[in-house]
Parts: structure tokens; C-alpha cells; sequence
């Protein structure tokens, strides 16, 4: 007896046309998104936008918001790895209803309103506390080291510039002299062109010379600009020590030097970006922020930097959460590389119970390093006195299994975009697109 199968109606017609969206899961993010953006979200800024009725009618900016927005929630970062899945995925499909636009229109749309989209978030934000996501009861913050769309190796310190330079004004002058004097011949060679077209091996090396001209002007205004905030500061505290009497320690520091350190670099395709320190080693990169509430993982505030250091990131990141929904959180833990006097300081003075480290160690009231001001003493003494009970425990499980969803489930370990505005607004765009995933799963 032959084994039955079940029928393969691959060239059978359907009797009744169906929808596009009939071949999605009726609990999928994607269907979650649309009705997000078409029922809740504001658009009206992007709406805005277009004002001519002339030409070819543009996609709806509804319809492009949560096709990016699915696409950023998916792992799909890139405008044509969109493109395609509007050709490849029914969810995709669904969105597009059919009408896909190409990689191009998804770029040029993403680029004219990424401020647009970045600030989307505070609305998603603010539907997740109406959901019951947010509690502000303890909230972790945290930073990650994200590569930027640029490579270490394009990068050169001030003082190799100075040595470029010289080397490549040089070479230049030569060939250009021998190009004036090769003139007769090339005109006998060339006939009616004019002879006297620099060669492209010239171009290039006077676009280069123009580059590093560019970089090291841009590192010498920093170091002009930083050496006279420094000079500022300083005859502010000498004055001020004046006006209260007191008489001066120490010796007169050397005054703050105008030139830039021969070892500080610029990269020359993402000049904002720095090199960077993580776990792997160094990467060209920038340092994405991130504040998460303890009820859900929901991010509730982001910042982005260039500077390795996450000292001056405490504050913001605090004032953000209050500037996107209106109050504070109760508690706030962080990691050793937040520690200062400054901001246990300010964590008291905002009410926020602070729960930070004192130094990298298994146990992070057990630290060994040099304990200084005594708001970091009491600290130290908080966090021993309350061993694996105390509340700095939840640090760990609130805020790094978010940027491990980020980084390793949906994908994310380079910025597309150049730039610190750029790159901090797509930053905000994939916090937002988290928050969507966690709206999604609670819905």
C-alpha cells in the first residue's frame, strides 16, 4: 500500500483574494508596530515636511516609519537588506501591501528624517508607562563600546601629520616641476588636449595633503580651544582664592599648551568618532549610553559620546529620565566607571538613592582601590554592609541583558551612519526599536 500525502496546491488559484495581511501571525511584532504607528504615534513633523503636490506622490511617511521600524526591531539595519525583505518576508510584505520601495527610497528617507525619528521615542516611552512597563522604581545604567562607520586605520596622530605633511608638500613640488618641465613633450604627445593635466597620482596626493591639512587644523582649534577654557578656569580659581584671603599652595602649574599632543589622532573618515577601549581591545568607535527601568528592561533614557569615559554621563542620563516622563527614579545603580564625589552628589541631591561601585571586584564593596572623598567611603560601607542583598545586585540582570539583545540577538555592532549627531540619533532609534520588541511581547 503507497503512503498518502497530503495534496501540494502550489499552482491552485485561491477562489476569494486575501489579504496581505493573512499571512502573518495575528501576535507578530510586525502587526503590532503598524497598528503602533497608525493609531498612537504623533507624525506629524515628518508630515510636515511635504508640502509640494508636484511630481510622482511619495510613499506614506506611516507606512516608511514602521517599515524602518520593523526593520531596526528585526536585526535589519541596512536599507537594502530592508528592500529585500519587502520582496522575501511576509511580514515585510504585509507592510508594503505589496508596493515595496526600493533601497534608495528607504535611505533618502531615514537620512531627511532621522531627528524626526529619533525623537519618536519619547512617545514609545511614554505608551510603555502606560502599559505598566515602567516603574522608576530601580533603574541601571550603563555603557557599551559600539563600533563607528569608520576604520582605526584611517587615523593618524598630530605629530606623524606634521612629518606627512612636510614629506608630501615635497613629493608634490617635484612632480609639479617636472610636469612644467615636461611641457613642450607633452604637447607633441597629446595633441590638442593641453599638455598640461596633472596626472592622477598627482590629484591624489594633493587630496591627501588637503586631508591631513584639514585634520590638523581641526586637532590644533581643540587644543587651542581646550588650552584656553583651562587658562579661564584657572584665573577664575586664582581670583576667587584671591577674594577669600587664602594663600596658595603648591608651585604654579605650567600654563596649558596651545599645540596639540603629538599622539592624539583624528580619523579621517569619521572624525568625531575615538578610538575606544573594550574588552576585545581597541576598535574606532563611540560610547552608546543607556539608562533601563528594572520592571520590564525598558530603556528610558540614552545618550551617546565620543570619550571613553562614562564619568560625565551619570547626570544626563539621570536629568533624561526625568525630561522624557516627568519624575525620578527611586533607586539607580551603576558600575564602577560612574563613581565620583560629583555624582553621589548629585544622586543626593536629586533624592535618587545611588547603589554605585567602588571599584572592580566580585564583590563591589570589597574593592581594593584608594577610597577618596567619604560620599565614596559611605558607599563602600553601604555595599559591604549589604553583601548579596544589596540592591546593586540588579544592576547586572537590568541592564546587560539589554545590549546583549541588542548587540548579539538583533545584530547590532556598528553604527551605519557618520557623525556624533547622526550617530546619536540612530542610537535613539535602536533603543526605540526595543522598546517596541518589549511593548510587543507584553501586548
Amino acid at each position: 500500500m503507497s503512503k498518502h500525502f497530503r495534496p501540494w496546491k502550489i499552482d491552485e488559484t485561491l477562489l476569494l483574494p486575501s489579504s496581505v495581511q493573512d499571512y502573518v501571525p495575528a501576535r507578530h511584532p510586525s502587526r503590532f508596530i503598524v497598528s503602533l504607528v497608525r493609531e498612537s504615534l504623533d507624525l506629524s513633523e515628518l508630515l510636515s515636511s511635504y508640502t509640494s503636490g508636484l511630481g510622482q506622490p511619495p510613499f506614506d511617511p506611516h507606512m516608511m516609519t514602521a517599515l524602518l521600524l520593523t526593520g531596526y526591531a528585526s536585526g535589519l539595519y541596512s536599507s537594502r537588506r530592508i528592500a529585500k525583505a519587502c520582496e522575501e518576508r511576509a511580514d515585510f510584505m504585509m507592510i508594503v501591501a505589496g508596493d515595496a520601495p526600493d533601497f534608495r527610497t528607504i535611505s533618502e528617507f531615514r537620512k531627511r528624517h532621522l531627528q524626526a525619528l529619533a525623537r519618536l521615542f519619547v512617545q514609545v516611552l511614554k505608551v510603555a508607562e502606560k502599559a505598566g512597563l515602567v516603574k522608576l522604581g530601580h533603574v541601571a545604567l550603563d555603557g557599551t563600546k559600539i563600533k563607528a562607520n569608520a576604520s582605526k586605520h584611517k587615523a593618524m596622530s598630530y605629530g606623524r601629520m606634521k612629518k606627512r605633511e612636510a614629506e608630501l608638500q615635497a613629493e608634490v613640488g617635484c612632480w609639479l616641476a617636472a610636469a612644467e618641465a615636461a611641457d613642450a613633450e607633452e604637447d607633441r604627445l597629446h595633441g590638442s588636449k593641453r599638455g598640461d593635466e596633472m596626472p592622477d597620482w598627482i590629484a591624489d596626493k594633493q587630496q591627501r595633503l588637503a586631508k591631513i591639512r584639514q585634520a590638523k587644523a581641526a586637532l590644533e582649534a581643540e587644543a587651542k580651544a581646550a588650552a584656553e577654557e583651562e587658562t579661564r578656569r584657572r584665573d577664575e580659581a586664582e581670583n576667587k582664592r584671591k577674594a577669600e584671603g587664602r594663600k596658595k599652595n603648591g608651585r604654579t602649574p605650567a600654563p596649558p599648551r596651545k599645540e596639540p599632543d603629538a599622539k592624539l589622532q583624528r580619523n579621517f573618515t569619521d572624525p568625531e568618532s575615538r578610538v575606544v577601549k573594550t574588552k576585545d581591545g581597541f576598535i574606532q568607535g563611540y560610547n552608546a549610553q543607556a539608562a533601563v527601568d528594572g520592571a520590564a528592561q525598558i530603556i528610558v533614557a540614552h545618550e551617546l559620546t565620543s570619550c571613553m569615559s562614562d564619568h560625565d554621563q551619570l547626570v544626563p542620563l539621570v536629568d533624561a529620565i526625568e525630561a522624557n516622563l516627568g519624575c525620578k527614579p527611586r533607586e539607580a545603580s551603576a558600575d564602577s566607571g560612574y563613581l565620583s564625589e560629583a555624582n553621589l552628589q548629585a544622586l543626593n541631591d536629586r533624592e535618587i538613592n545611588p547603589y554605585i561601585a567602588t571599584g572592580r571586584a566580585k564583590h563591589p564593596g570589597d574593592a581594593k582601590r584608594k577610597i577618596g572623598g567619604p560620599l565614596t567611603r559611605e558607599m563602600q560601607i553601604k555595599l559591604k554592609r549589604g553583601g548579596w542583598r544589596s540592591r546593586y545586585r540588579l544592576r547586572k540582570q537590568i541592564v546587560e541583558p539589554v545590549f546583549g539583545q541588542i548587540k548579539q540577538a538583533r545584530g547590532f555592532r556598528q553604527f551605519l551612519l557618520r557623525g556624533i549627531d547622526a550617530v546619536k540619533a540612530e542610537w535613539a532609534i535602536i533603543c526605540t526599536a526595543h522598546n517596541l520588541n518589549k511593548l510587543a511581547t507584553a501586548a
